[in-house]
């Protein structure tokens, strides 16, 4: 059991660089549960939609919890737990699991990494920003965070996704189990409480049959922007940030910071 582990926390430590490369998400194994139930949720990191499950290391969490109405109930386990939450809800309705990591370092080495990171994330200005406060190619770091959300559907599933204080987040302003999306997913995503205007919103979207189509949507200025979805089919949506850390000597410490909002999501079959 402790080689077990110990190959947990090697697979948690790969290099930052890889891990930085990779969404972080939430994976309910089932979206929709009676009550009573379990809540059965995975941890992945990965691409595509595709990652392998993470293991509960409570030193890699800073907040990790259920919201169902008022009642907020924290997920705890014992280290190298999978899936990494098993919890009963305290009742029927939507509930909104909430993950975010602890700060996680990266050292660039190779600038290819970092122009491909910023390309794919549309930060346009990114290269000119670093170039212009002076910084090198390589030899320069980053801090980032994760902020995963996940909506599960509790017996009838009525209830509402709202602000839970992350600094960074994605919202669903309709319930995908309850309402009518014949229009799409209306969400939201902010930033300290406050719209992200146009902003890049990643869309993974898998069918029953296991196929991931990715599209990439633009918000408006209210920081909103819908997503079309399809009944049967498993979401996966992701917005993140790149700030400057107002420190410009890579010898000192992080030069970049990154904030990585994800929330998952399934749309009923009927």
């Amino acid at each position: 059991m402790r080689k077990f582990i110990l190959f947990l926390t090697a697979f948690l430590s790969l290099s930052a660089e890889t891990a930085l490369a990779h969404e972080f998400w939430l994976s309910p194994q089932s979206y929709q549960v009676e009550p009573g139930a379990p809540v059965l949720t995975d941890l992945r990191l990965g691409q595509d939609f595709s990652g392998a499950p993470l293991s509960y290391l409570p030193n890699r969490l800073s907040r990790f919890e259920m919201i169902q109405g008022e009642i907020v109930t924290k997920i705890t386990g014992r280290m190298g737990d999978q899936p990494a939450m098993a919890a009963p809800a305290p009742g029927q309705g939507l509930a909104i699991i909430v993950h975010e990591t602890t700060d996680n370092l990266l050292t660039y080495t190779d600038w290819s990494k970092f122009t491909a990171f910023v390309t794919h994330k549309a930060f346009p200005d990114a290269l000119n920003r670093h170039a212009a406060r002076g910084l090198p190619q390589i030899g320069f770091s980053e801090t980032y965070r994760r902020y995963a959300k996940s909506l599960v559907a509790v017996g009838d599933g009525h209830g509402q996704d709202r602000d839970v204080g992350l600094e960074t987040e994605i919202i669903a302003l309709k319930n995908p189990y309850t309402d009518d999306l014949s229009q799409g997913l209306p969400v939201q995503v902010l930033y300290r409480g406050a719209p992200r205007v146009d902003t890049q919103l990643e869309v993974f979207q898998r069918s029953p049959s296991g196929d991931v189509v990715i599209t990439k949507l633009q918000t408006d200025a209210l920081g909103q922007v819908s997503v079309p979805v399809l009944p049967g089919h498993e979401y996966l949506l992701d917005a993140v940030m790149l700030l400057d850390t107002g420190n410009d000597d890579p010898k000192a410490g992080p030069v970049w910071q990154s904030l990585w909002a994800a929330l998952t999501f399934m749309i009923p079959l009927d």
